[in-house]
């Protein structure tokens, strides 16, 4: 989910241009399981030091409170539930097969019934979730086959768990990657757990997994923003330095270079950044596909993909990187870029950017005038817009959100949400047992009389969080919508 960076006492500073730099690139296959990188990766980043230094926010101003979503509601939930066999074609090896069930419609969420609840995140690879409530505690609930919940274990839960490292902080947000997940506190710390294979988790360690919420060697000003492709993890500072850690493959940590080197004919392996690092060169390609750096870029924030980041600057331009195939960069092409590169179309439309949204091969982004615009492709047998095409099916409404599943997607617009999802789909869109998918967008008339504030999908199942400020608000919920009470260890 999209959101701006936010401080009370702070404001950003410009960048000084940097000089771009040139990587080579190779073509590899978009979807490799982790199981195959298991012996093929190696590290960059390393350090030696036991603990992190002090951010700026504590240095300089002790009173700084970086701010995440503002507004609660009641927590729904949708989709499939059983954590481990979402995106899976049969459960692993030693994983519960038949727990959690099918939500075709929107429940009420059973646990969290009573709370107000300001953040909802889940990501487009991920089966877990992440719960930040109003008063600030902080839950996770869903798949833990890597130690993405921060539980200390490895065990599932289906009900939301509040890792213990984190009882002491002011948790404002967090992000999920496939099966790592990072959380922002006020301070603009950033934790980290789960899977660190490809150092994922920002420690600067060759820890395979990190099993409870763990600082990330982070040193410099205060974050505030924090986001997860698949496989590796970007944070914003409040300078407007963007910095990216993880498994370099398809440029997608917009360092310049994909991190792949010959080990010995016939194996290819990584460079894995496993710190913190900047991404120092925004550029901009003409015809002539010549790079040329683009000055004066303050990022105010961005999305990511499974392998590929959508960032805005303060000028409202938008820069792409990563992997290329089916036009989820908007350039035109299927090429990867491995340095942020400039949208050129919303420059010629003399249109800024104002919100970014990436799901695992596509992209959604909307305009100055609140116009919506789509590129990529939502499902590999369908037709890719090589750059970006106004989204018709949106034109009059105001969109506020937009979630992200594996090939389906939720708007909350206005005072509706509309749905589109081409089959198969596993009850992410809300529409019913009867209607499991829609190649078209829709309206969900099962959400109509209900304000959803925002919008959050995984692989296979969608958090929203629906107003209740009202006596009648909480009443209408109660009666449209069934309480799903989740299995109990």
């Amino acid at each position: 989910m999209s959101s701006k960076r936010k401080s009370d006492n702070l404001e950003s500073a410009k960048k000084k241009p940097k000089v771009a730099k040139n990587g080579k690139k190779k073509k590899k296959q978009e979807e490799e399981d982790e199981s195959d990188f298991e012996d093929q990766v190696s590290s960059a980043g390393e350090d030696v030091a036991s603990d992190n230094e002090d951010t700026f926010a504590d240095n300089e101003d002790p009173d700084l409170k970086i701010k995440g979503p503002e507004l609660a509601g009641q927590l729904l939930v949708m989709g499939g539930m059983n954590w481990d066999l979402c995106g899976r074609s049969k459960v692993p090896v030693n994983c519960k097969p038949n727990v959690g069930r099918t939500l075709w419609e929107p429940h009420a969420f059973g646990p969290l019934y009573d709370v107000r609840v300001k953040v909802a995140v889940s990501s487009s690879s991920a089966a877990h979730n992440v719960v930040i409530t109003e008063d600030n505690k902080c839950f996770t609930f869903g798949r833990n086959d890597k130690g993405q919940l921060g539980t200390g274990k490895l065990e599932r839960r289906d009900q939301p768990f509040e890792p213990e490292e984190l009882k002491n902080q002011v948790i404002v947000n967090a992000a999920v990657g496939k099966n790592h997940t990072l959380f922002l506190t006020e301070r603009g710390h950033v934790y980290a757990c789960g899977d660190n294979q490809f150092g994922q988790c920002g420690i600067k360690s060759k820890q395979a997994q990190v099993l409870t919420p763990t600082r990330v060697k982070y040193s410099g000003p205060p974050i505030v923003k924090i986001g997860c492709g698949g496989d590796f993890s970007m944070i914003l500072n409040i300078k407007g330095v963007l910095h990216s850690f993880g498994f370099p493959e398809y440029g997608q940590l917009g360092l310049g270079d994909t991190g792949e080197y010959i080990e010995r004919p016939g194996k290819v392996n990584y460079n894995c950044q496993r710190g913190p690092m900047p991404i120092k060169s925004f550029i901009e390609k003409g015809k002539d596909n010549h790079p040329n750096v683009v000055p004066g870029t303050d990022i105010v924030d961005f999305a990511c993909g499974t392998n590929h980041t959508v960032a805005i600057d303060s000028q409202k331009r938008a820069f792409s990187w990563g992997f290329g195939a089916y036009g989820r960069l908007g350039h035109a092409d299927n090429k990867d870029e491995l340095l942020p590169r400039l949208i050129k179309f919303f420059d010629s439309q003399n249109r800024g950017v104002k919100a970014v949204y990436c799901g695992s091969t596509y992209t959604f982004a909307i305009n100055d005038l609140g116009q919506t615009f789509f590129f990529g492709v939502t499902k590999k047998t369908g037709e890719a817009n090589m750059y970006p095409k106004p989204f018709h099916e949106l034109t009059g409404l105001k969109v506020r959100d937009i979630g992200c599943a594996q090939t389906s997607t939720i708007f909350a617009a206005d005072e509706t949400i509309i749905v589109w999802g081409g089959a198969p789909c596993f009850g992410e869109l809300g529409l019913g047992e009867e209607r499991r998918s829609s190649a078209t967008p829709v309206e969900n008339k099962l959400l109509t009389k209900t304000h959803v504030h925002s919008v959050s999908c995984g692989i296979c199942h969608t958090l929203l969080i629906a107003r209740n400020d009202t006596e009648e608000e909480k009443t209408g919920i109660a009666d449209r919508f069934e309480e799903y009470d989740p299995p109990k260890p």
